[in-house]
């Protein structure tokens, strides 16, 4: 057997994330929820939770974060995801965001992109990984989207 080449790295785990968002109201109670399987062992985790006073679009971003941040050590991270706005933040619009030290125009002014916070979570996250970007239709019979789904509603309906 002969060992990699000083110079390469060894390939990363593969890993599919599964996430999903949801709000009763927005703003309202809401919970995340994501699904980790290990693509070559096919071990899942599965994780949720609720806030009280959020939107859905921090719900979709929460969902993302708490599954990234299950990860022990760098994946490659193939994340599927209904929100274009997490999609489209992360291949997309971070870079733009980080350069103008998270601001974003506004018609003539700039102002700071919402959910900042979270968007600096993820960057941070993100580094750590290789990750690709795949949507999937929410609420069309996507199992794990679903079984996603059902995690978060059940998680804010679990509030007390």
């Amino acid at each position: 057997m002969s060992s990699p080449a000083p110079d390469s790295k060894p390939e990363l785990r593969r890993v599919q994330l599964f996430t999903d968002g949801a709000c009763s109201g927005n703003p309202g109670k809401g919970g995340w929820a994501f699904i980790l399987r290990d693509v070559q062992s096919k071990k899942e985790k599965e994780g949720s939770g609720a806030e009280w006073d959020t939107t859905n679009n921090r719900m979709e971003l929460m969902a993302v974060i708490q599954g990234l941040s299950a990860l022990t050590r760098p994946c490659h991270v193939l994340l599927y995801a209904d929100s274009q706005y997490v999609l489209n933040g992360l291949k997309e619009w971070m870079p733009g965001w980080k350069k103008n030290n998270w601001r974003r125009k506004d018609g003539s002014k700039w102002v700071e992109v919402k959910n900042s916070d979270l968007w600096k979570q993820l960057d941070e996250l993100k580094s750590k990984h290789k990750i690709s970007f795949h949507h999937v239709k929410g609420h069309s019979g996507h199992s794990e989207n679903e079984r996603c789904d059902e995690l978060a509603v059940a998680a804010y309906e679990n509030l007390r």
